[in-house]
């Protein structure tokens, strides 16, 4: 089971994005609230249901973390103790994480990156910690670890994690069919 953490503040286009092509390519994907009730509140006004909420999750099925960003979004997170946990549970076990947009920070705070190239939402790059952040592109994948610029990645994003799943062939596929 693939998750997405939802936190009061993330960043929509980042959040649905992925969500959407992910269930496209029949990923079996829950969104997580952290705010201890379903319904979490976009940075622009837009609110979601998730699947299920923090506390309700059997971490031990997990195969991959996804991290949308957003300001508010990425603190609440980042200041989440559960995910923290999990984080650094998810990379211990060489599972995959992907972050986008400011989330990469929290991979960057914890550890996550060193030795990794990585990218970020622009003027954030020095909470990469250990990264190389060098590295041109919408989306970076090294090792279990998948990171993306920001909203306007988002669908690269999406379809570089399906095609890390699932094969290039089907996000190609997907690609096609969103007229990307």
């Amino acid at each position: 089971m693939v998750i997405l953490y939802l936190a009061d503040g993330f960043e929509e286009v980042e959040a649905i994005s992925v969500i959407d092509v992910l269930r496209r390519a029949d990923i079996e994907l829950q969104t997580v609230s952290i705010m201890g009730k379903k319904e979490v509140a976009g940075a622009h006004g837009i609110s979601i249901f998730a699947d299920m909420i923090y506390e309700d999750v059997d971490h031990s099925k997990v195969s991959m973390i996804i991290l949308p960003g957003g300001g508010q979004g990425t603190k609440n997170l980042d200041q989440h103790g559960g995910v923290n946990v999990q984080l650094l549970k998810a990379a211990e076990q060489d599972k995959h994480i992907a972050a986008v947009c400011a989330a990469p920070t929290i991979l960057g705070r914890l550890g996550l990156l060193k030795g990794k190239t990585a990218i970020c939402y622009p003027g954030n790059e020095k909470y990469l910690i250990g990264a190389d952040v060098s590295a041109p592109g919408k989306t970076i994948v090294d090792g279990k670890i998948i990171t993306s610029r920001g909203p306007g990645t988002s669908l690269d994003f999406a379809l570089m994690i399906v095609a890390v799943l699932k094969g290039q062939a089907l996000a190609d596929t997907i690609r096609k069919a969103l007229i990307l």
